[in-house]
């Protein structure tokens, strides 16, 4: 309580504190409807006290403080569970049996406490509450609970939860739907409500000496502030502070970081072994040497011939992420997709043990405004309330959700629109850069090409979100859902297609399509009979789809946190501009000071989920062609622990703590990411890269296809194999003799010119027969995994099972003594037994 009337949250008596702020204009004229709901507020047993801003004279602050019985009678009303006895894990006997394995932990968080990443758990306070049984809290058994302190015994974010409850089911006026703050912020009757911060988050004494001057205080100082990028997260603190709804999120953020590190490092060294061993391929030596093999022009009027040994860089830097690991690092990324999500599941069944999350049920969830106003005529009995409520016939939510539908998939046509554009710009600006007339733009100007595609593409992807957003709130709300957590599982599905296709559907296209129909010298596929379609660099397709993935994972990662904490940044320094007119901030009160902040995104935890599920897709679905791609990913998330902290932390409203169990819909939406990453990846390797190419070679066409001798070379003659040959003249360009190009097709002397060879064939089956395998093995590996890996751990399900049966226990010996008491009260005898 010290902290609290330091930093002023407390009524103008210094005793009673604030738990619930609500803001209003006073020139606002619906103050009926505000002195209705106070009134009933104060009859539910809150406390309201009224006080003007310091800043704006139109604007009013209301401070509500929630009393210790009304804090009873509600929180046995919502069953909240409250700490009661403390807890026992082990019996004698498992200590003794388990004497190695407890010596062995103690030498181990004798290590852990020496570790500079671990926490200083001596800074952070005793939560006393996560080392004993709970209990639904009842008043009539209030004497078996651990009240220490009344002050202390409810917590803030309960406090707060308690108070928006009855927010939440006050009345403002008479009628069934006339009920909520919701409904009031949204007619205007008030503009915001909000739980508030505890004190300011610096401090001009020392932590270390003086210690946190309250938790939000110690937030900042061992978590949110950039020194301790390297520290783990303190989740209990932020359980306590901001709610087990954004705890969670920070709790599976820390461990997909963490789960990207193995990623990371199996990615560095595929691609250090590309980096080591580039100089040694026989397909780059090859390429590096034919001085007089001459490509065929790649385009129709200001290209010329080309030498095969001037695309030597991009050869080996297309090795670099197209060697003999990228197999093995694909399967090993499907692999640690399926380990990252069942061992996450491990995970979150711990914390909502710790976090006594294993009997919570979410209360049920208030109808939506707008679902009652379009749907007040049509009522139907709630099976759980038993009482009548709005209710939207299947035929109106069948016809809505075929209009929605109907737009979604309009609205990704208008995706693959975008990248046919794209498309058209390679092909026409193709031409001009081969004439460019600046030296190094001419000698690369399909990489000049690609660079600049990439670019206009992210622009266009950073457009269309903008247009995606309003879009999906626009469908969302015409299907009126029932309830928020509807309205926002349907808002997040529509983000996650929309932004997913996106960012993609110009990586599929030059994963899977650039280069693929070309058709070949004198005989061009074009497109509206003008363009020629672009052809993939001598050295392959693969360089143009790292770049691809690499430009646009990095200025997208470099845009999100700008927008994140960069935006919020400019916007509190132009409210604190706005409000000085000669007011130190010292004279601003915390209320105040919290109501400049900007107020948490209406779509709550959606976008911060959003850009990481959109990243998990980046860091698995096209990996075998970005082996970097995990490494930049666990670069990002780094930063963006540490972004996220400061800003939930410094730039905005404390938002209400809520309680969750898991992460929702994301969960559903990773594990079809995995699922689409085998698929994905076996393509890229059978089709995108050269593997299968050469892999044929090797063991059907090249000198070791009939013998083999130790330390011969089995793809010498690889590339040469793989170009076909065009006689010049057929041209018109008044040249003769042969250009090569990349393809398996007949020569001009042979009996069946430009046709496909059988060696064409025989890629083609075994490019089929790879994707088969490859998917039916990784697909059999998960499956297998996730069988071995139990969502919940044996030792706590035996703990919880142990638990349910003490907690009965205790509460049979607990009220047993509480009769026996009443019994020697009135004189009865006393029975040692149930009566």
């Amino acid at each position: 309580m010290n902290y609290i009337a330091s930093s002023g949250l407390l009524f103008k008596d210094g005793k009673k504190r604030i738990d619930y702020i609500l803001v209003y204009r006073k020139s606002n004229v619906q103050y009926d409807k505000r002195n209705t709901f106070e009134k009933n507020l104060r009859a539910e047993g809150l406390m309201l006290e009224k006080e003007p801003a310091v800043a704006n004279a139109d604007i009013m602050f209301i401070k509500i403080h929630i009393p210790w019985d009304t804090l009873c009678k509600y929180a046995e009303r919502l069953n909240i569970r409250m700490p009661f006895r403390k807890k026992s894990y082990y019996t004698d006997g498992r200590n003794k049996s388990m004497g190695r394995v407890h010596s062995y932990f103690r030498r181990l968080k004798k290590w852990m406490s020496q570790n500079p990443m671990v926490l200083d758990k001596t800074a952070f306070p005793e939560l006393e509450e996560s080392d004993c049984y709970t209990g639904p809290f009842s008043r009539a058994r209030i004497h078996h609970f651990i009240i220490n302190n009344k002050d202390t015994f409810f917590s803030n974010a309960t406090r707060s939860r308690i108070v928006y409850h009855m927010l939440q089911h006050t009345k403002y006026e008479n009628g069934i739907s006339k009920v909520g703050i919701c409904k009031l912020i949204n007619n205007g009757s008030y503009i915001a409500a909000f739980p508030p911060h505890e004190g300011a988050y610096k401090s001009s004494q020392p932590i270390k000496t003086h210690g946190p001057q309250n938790n939000r205080h110690l937030l900042y100082e061992r978590w949110a502030r950039w020194g301790m990028w390297y520290k783990h997260q303190p989740l209990d603190l932020i359980r306590l502070y901001f709610g087990e709804k954004i705890g969670l999120y920070f709790a599976w953020l820390g461990w997909y970081t963490g789960m990207l590190i193995p990623a990371a490092l199996v990615g560095l060294c595929v691609f250090f072994y590309g980096i080591c061993t580039m100089n040694a391929s026989q397909v780059s030596q090859e390429i590096c040497k034919a001085t007089e093999v001459f490509m065929c022009p790649l385009c129709d009027k200001n290209c010329s011939l080309q030498r095969l040994n001037d695309s030597c860089i991009y050869a080996k830097v297309t090795y670099l992420f197209d060697n003999g690991g990228t197999v093995f690092f694909a399967i090993f990324m499907a692999i640690w997709a399926t380990v990252f999500l069942e061992f996450w599941k491990r995970r979150r069944s711990t914390l909502t043990y710790t976090w006594d999350l294993i009997e919570w049920e979410e209360e049920e969830e208030t109808l939506r405004p707008q679902f009652e106003a379009k749907y007040y005529q049509m009522e139907r009995v709630n099976p759980i309330s038993g009482k009548p409520e709005p209710h939207q016939p299947s035929s109106d939510k069948v016809s809505r959700l075929l209009v929605s539908i109907s737009g979604i998939f309009f609205m990704i046509s208008l995706v693959i629109t975008a990248v046919f554009a794209v498309v058209v710009y390679r092909l026409v600006v193709m031409e001009q850069f081969a004439s460019f007339k600046w030296n190094f733009i001419k000698q690369h100007w399909q990489f000049a090409t690609s660079a600049a595609a990439v670019c206009i593409n992210f622009v266009i992807i950073m457009v269309l979100n903008l247009a995606y957003e309003k879009i999906a709130y626009l469908l969302t709300n015409l299907e009126y859902p029932r309830t928020e957590s509807e309205w926002e599982n349907s808002f997040a599905l529509k983000m996650f297609l929309f932004q997913f296709v996106n960012l993609n559907s110009s990586i599929f296209y030059i994963a899977f399509f650039l280069g693929r129909f070309v058709g070949h010298p004198g005989n061009y596929n074009k497109l509206f009979n003008r363009w020629r379609l672009e052809e993939c660099h001598p050295s392959g397709c693969l360089i143009d789809l790292c770049l691809q993935m690499g430009v646009i994972m990095f200025l997208k990662q470099i845009w999100n946190n700008f927008m994140e904490l960069g935006y919020p940044l400019i916007q509190n320094w132009w409210s604190r501009h706005k409000i000085k007119r000669g007011i130190q901030d010292a004279s601003i009160p915390q209320w105040e000071n919290d109501w400049n902040l900007q107020p948490m995104n209406i779509h709550g935890l959606m976008d911060e989920y959003l850009e990481m599920v959109l990243q998990f897709g980046f860091t698995t679905i096209f990996v075998a062609a970005f082996p970097l791609a995990p490494l930049l990913a666990l670069l990002n998330n780094i930063i963006e622990i540490r972004l996220d902290a400061y800003k939930f932390v410094t730039q905005w409203r404390r938002p209400l703590p809520a309680r969750a169990t898991d992460i929702g819909i994301w969960y559903g939406i990773l594990e079809g990411i995995g699922i689409l990453a085998v698929i994905t990846n076996a393509f890229v390797i059978a089709i995108t890269s050269d593997y299968i190419p050469r892999f044929v070679y090797e063991y059907k066409y090249g000198p070791c296809a009939s013998h083999f001798e130790y330390g011969e070379n089995c793809l010498k003659g690889y590339v040469n194999n793989s170009l076909s040959f065009f006689d010049l003249s057929e041209l018109g360009m008044g040249k003769s003799g042969y250009c090569r190009y990349r393809d398996y097709r007949g020569p001009p002397w042979s009996s069946r010119p430009y046709e496909f060879t059988l060696q064409y064939w025989h890629i083609l089956a075994a490019r089929l027969a790879f994707i088969i395998v490859f998917e039916h093995l990784v697909f059999g590996i998960k499956s297998f995994i996730a069988y071995l890996i139990p969502d919940v751990p044996k030792n706590l399900y035996d703990r919880i099972r142990r638990e349910k049966y003490l907690v009965q226990e205790m509460m049979y010996e607990a009220e047993l003594e509480h009769l026996q008491q009443q019994r020697r009260k009135s004189g009865h005898p006393v029975h040692h037994e149930w009566p």
